[in-house]
């Protein structure tokens, strides 16, 4: 390690290697189990995900703004899992962890734009959320398919505009010190730190970036359930109070799976001293249970979902039966 660590010289006025070298899950007992672990992770989060854009684009009546961004999770998903676990299972567990510069970037800005669109994408659907209970009676004006579309859209151009800006910034940094990256893939911040010129714009781009994909999506989910909230108890039926309450609640959970996860991780790393393979651990965690959660937590607890399921049942049971005649 120590002859990565002066692979080039400190003394060169700008260097910019050839690879990087990814160390993450080093020194951690019987890590292999992990790597087969997140390969089942993987497999369930890709069947799951494409189960779920299926069901959407054979059901018609699901042809909705709501499940136009649910179908847009669903992409995110299966891309955020594809851009991280198999780079993750062939650096660590085919000892591939040599990687070379430009894919280094490459990957640095799936991973990260990926996550930043599921989180950009929950609040999309809050605030389909939001519109449908607060504005009952404007609704169908205020979401449409085409609304929903442009949103969208600009979601996806606002977001890579911000992470092509992140992966530029790194292209003017000279890394004289270490090619070790001490994440489990090319990670911004453990990447920019070990640059031997100036990385304070690196710096700022990544705190811009933390608070725009990170706490500004929460703040505006939590903003939009207390307006919600609000709403809700002006209704004077409490079976409809419940009724609206249970639309929400399958997007409360993704909330929680994607969100919580970051929070304890962010405040345990400020109230105490983590070790590096348990800070990598919980983020490689946090960053690929929630694309293998949110299409089973989605089939499970929205009932449209499941009435389009067991339509889809009825109509292959009745083409069976007519093939069989």
């Amino acid at each position: 390690m120590s002859s990565l660590n002066s692979t080039v010289s400190p003394n060169a006025a700008f260097v910019r290697p050839q690879f990087f070298y990814i160390n993450g899950f080093s020194n951690i007992p019987h890590v292999k189990y992990y790597y087969i672990f997140l390969c089942f992770v993987y497999a369930v989060t890709v069947f799951s995900n494409f189960f779920i854009i299926f069901i959407i684009f054979t059901e018609r009546s699901l042809h909705t703004p709501k499940y136009g961004a649910v179908l847009n999770l669903a992409v995110v998903d299966i891309c955020e899992s594809t851009a991280l676990i198999p780079r993750l299972i062939d650096t660590f567990l085919f000892d591939s962890q040599f990687i070379t510069y430009e894919a280094c970037l490459v990957n640095m800005f799936f991973v990260h734009f990926f996550i930043a669109m599921q989180s950009l994408t929950l609040v999309v659907l809050a605030y389909d959320r939001f519109v449908a209970i607060c504005f009952p009676l404007r609704y169908h004006i205020i979401m449409t398919n085409t609304s929903m579309f442009v949103i969208i859209a600009c979601v996806w151009v606002f977001t890579a505009t911000l992470h092509i800006s992140l992966v530029l910034l790194i292209t003017r940094l000279s890394f004289c010190k270490t090619i070790v990256i001490e994440s489990y893939f090319c990670d911004h911040g453990p990447m920019y730190r070990n640059a031997c010129n100036d990385n304070f714009p690196n710096y700022i781009h990544a705190a811009i970036c933390i608070v725009v994909f990170t706490f500004m999506p929460f703040s505006l989910i939590v903003l939009s359930y207390v307006c919600i909230l609000s709403a809700l108890l002006k209704i004077a039926s409490g079976e409809e109070r419940l009724k609206a309450m249970k639309t929400c609640t399958s997007h409360l959970m993704l909330v929680i799976v994607f969100y919580l996860p970051f929070f304890i991780t962010y405040i345990a790393a400020i109230l105490s001293v983590i070790h590096p393979n348990t800070r990598i651990i919980c983020t490689s965690l946090s960053s690929t249970i929630p694309p293998m959660l949110n299409p089973i937590i989605y089939t499970l607890k929205t009932e449209e979902i499941i009435g389009a399921i067991r339509n889809l049942y009825k109509r292959n049971k009745i083409i069976t039966a007519v093939v069989n005649q």
